[in-house]
């Protein structure tokens, strides 16, 4: 018999998008299911949206963040497996099916997936960020983390994993939850089927704001860990090595400047050379995603613009990291 699914979705002021993330996963193909929608003291009209569709709400009467509301629906669920995912996502009618059939003869595994290559609001912007996490998150099968907004994890199994940190930086804590399960002994999987299309409604200040904000909580939680340098989703190899080879060009040809030397106006041309090519799947999963002139505009807004919001929110993180109380930095 098929596994009993349970959909645990976190809101937070989400009535722009709360109503379609529902109409989508109660129009599932798949049969044994419930939703559960853990309502985090939300001001707008979240809550009333919420009490229209067939679903348990749990509502918390301070906000208290995701990994909490997480875990109260977590505690409340039914299933034998749950699948955690965001209010701004979108399943497909398949999804739970999917979800359902991956743990099919598998014991110790949380398995993942990510969004769709384009997203709900096909804006440039938008389009950009859905297909550089697509691109990222789906690289490897065995993946560094496994993203809440497509988590999947056996009931069972989270009960014991002791769920999300509660006490923890403002995001990243799916980061965290899965080193842990991985430190546990779990195995994350990554199921490229898995997919749920996101809604971003990005502009350019706020795709801008989204970088730095990661960059600078995924620093400080990695200078924690000592593992700056891992191969690690979005904060992949290749962006770090976008975000030093945009500042050193920077630099060189600010030394350039000063010195004249022409060692500082030549060096930026193997630098960039070698920033494409390490580059060149990402540039190709923009061509792929929505042709050629989506591909030219998206790679000139990721090599010349993006390194500057994650270089300085990079920035900002070692900065408070170093300067943090010794029992913060163990938080993290």
């Amino acid at each position: 018999m098929n596994k009993f699914v349970s959909v645990v979705i976190p809101n937070y002021n989400g009535s722009k998008t709360i109503g379609k993330c529902l109409e989508a996963v109660l129009s599932s193909s798949y049969d044994r299911y419930e939703v559960i929608v853990v309502d985090d003291a939300s001001s707008d009209n979240s809550v009333d949206l919420i009490m229209r569709f067939p679903c348990r709400l749990i509502r918390f009467d301070r906000h208290a963040g995701s990994s909490r509301a997480r875990n109260a629906g977590a505690r409340e669920s039914t299933g034998e497996i749950i699948f955690f995912i965001d209010a701004d996502c979108i399943v497909a009618k398949d999804t739970l099916s999917l979800v359902q059939k991956a743990f099919a003869g598998r014991d110790g595994v949380v398995v993942g997936g990510s969004y769709t290559q384009l997203p709900h609001d096909n804006s440039f912007f938008s389009a950009f960020q859905s297909v550089f996490i697509n691109y990222s998150e789906l690289k490897r099968k065995e993946p560094d983390y496994i993203a809440s907004h497509a988590m999947a994890i056996e009931k069972r199994d989270f009960d014991k994993s002791g769920g999300f940190p509660e006490q923890f930086l403002p995001i990243i804590e799916d980061v965290e939850f899965s080193h842990r399960l991985r430190r546990l002994g779990y195995k994350l999987l990554m199921e490229p089927d898995i997919l749920v299309r996101h809604i971003f409604n990005f502009t350019f200040w706020r795709s801008l704001r989204n970088a730095f904000r990661k960059s600078r909580y995924w620093t400080m939680y990695s200078l924690g860990q000592k593992d700056v340098l891992t191969d690690s989703g979005t904060a992949s190899i290749e962006l770090k090595v976008n975000v030093l080879s945009h500042f050193l060009i920077m630099l060189s040809f600010l030394l350039y400047a000063f010195f004249q030397a022409g060692i500082f106006i030549i060096l930026p041309i193997p630098v960039s050379a070698f920033n494409i090519y390490l580059n060149k799947n990402l540039i190709g999963a923009f061509h792929r995603a929505k042709g050629t002139f989506f591909a030219m505009t998206a790679s000139l807004y990721y090599f010349l613009i993006y390194p500057l919001a994650v270089g300085a929110g990079s920035l900002t993180g070692m900065v408070q990291y170093y300067k943090s109380p010794r029992q913060e930095k163990s938080r993290t």
